[in-house]
């Protein structure tokens, strides 16, 4: 097991160069330039001779390469530089941003995992049967629908029917709670019921196949009820691969709440990543790329090493290899 977890953080620093050198030449290829963002000199006010000036102090002026070199030194020290267009360091930006995005992306997975698995299993429970169709229906209607739409139309409707506008002030969680929570359901809920729908579905498909194995039909002969054979031994069984798409899914939303966040005004990672792109702020568009490819690395290894709690056949074949 040790020597997998080396082998998969191996290959997790290979896809983060990979990711980090691709992020790199992107940003600087998008039409624009940091400096003439900066400092406003498209309106014809700066002069030729005070934009080299300031590229020459962001070190724009150098060839790709040695800035690439210079971004990862500091890469490895755990500097992400400094966001050309606050002026503070992008990790203190990250982290005062993050925990807004964290608490979305708990908030509709809690909503995804309890509506989707349990409708999933009464979907398979009951198949063919009008409760199975009405989940089917809802869940095709849910993975149809994008997110940021649901979204839009929550946003409509709780304007039209309550009043609703975005908060002034996004109250951090552990400041207040009920507050918090209060604020962040509606972004969490327009992403969650489309997961909601992704799971739903997934548990259906594994269930009817796990509700027909050997030891399913085993258990009813000797006369155990219907639901301890669904839940306890059906459900129990045919976890895996739900569990790994909960956990894909996971690591996914942390880069996919963009667009969520840019509508409902939610001051997270998205909103900082849309005004980064904006402004051409290289260094805070590179840090927010680079620690959401290390959340999907070790949100991929966390779902393999849960594959080895839940089945020990994994371990046993990996301890082989």
């Amino acid at each position: 097991m040790i020597v997998y977890i080396a082998q998969r953080l191996l290959a997790g620093l290979g896809t983060l160069l990979g990711v980090s050198i691709i992020v790199f030449i992107l940003v600087r290829a998008l039409p624009g330039d940091a400096a003439v963002m900066m400092t406003g000199a498209g309106g014809g006010v700066v002069s030729e001779q005070e934009l080299q000036q300031v590229r020459a102090k962001l070190g724009l002026d150098q060839p790709w390469v040695i800035q690439f070199a210079d971004w990862s030194e500091r890469i490895a020290v755990l500097d992400l530089g400094t966001s050309l267009r606050t002026g503070n360091a992008v990790s203190a930006d990250i982290e005062r941003r993050l925990p807004y995005t964290m608490e979305i992306v708990v908030l509709s997975m809690v909503i995804a995992i309890g509506l989707g698995i349990p409708s999933g299993v009464f979907s398979a429970w009951f198949a063919g049967g009008a409760v199975d169709r009405v989940l089917q229906t809802v869940s095709m209607i849910g993975l149809a629908a994008p997110s940021f739409w649901i979204g839009l139309l929550l946003i409509l409707g709780l304007v039209v029917l309550f009043g609703w506008s975005a908060p002034l002030f996004w109250e951090p969680f552990w400041v207040s709670p009920l507050k918090s929570l209060s604020q962040l359901i509606w972004p969490s809920l327009s992403v969650g019921l489309r997961q909601t729908a992704l799971i739903s579905r997934m548990t259906r498909a594994i269930m009817l196949e796990v509700l027909d194995e050997d030891y399913i039909r085993t258990a009813r002969a000797k006369g155990v009820p219907e639901f301890g054979v669904v839940f306890r031994h059906g459900l129990k069984n045919g976890m895996l691969p739900v569990v790994t798409l909960i956990g894909f899914e996971i690591a996914a939303l942390f880069g996919g709440l963009i667009i969520t966040e840019t509508i409902f005004s939610v001051p997270g990672l998205g909103q900082y990543v849309v005004s980064s792109i904006l402004n051409r702020d290289y260094p805070a568009i590179q840090g927010v790329v680079l620690l959401l490819a290390g959340i999907v690395v070790v949100g991929n290894l966390s779902v393999d090493l849960l594959y080895g709690v839940l089945d020990p056949r994994t371990r046993r074949g990996r301890a082989v290899a």
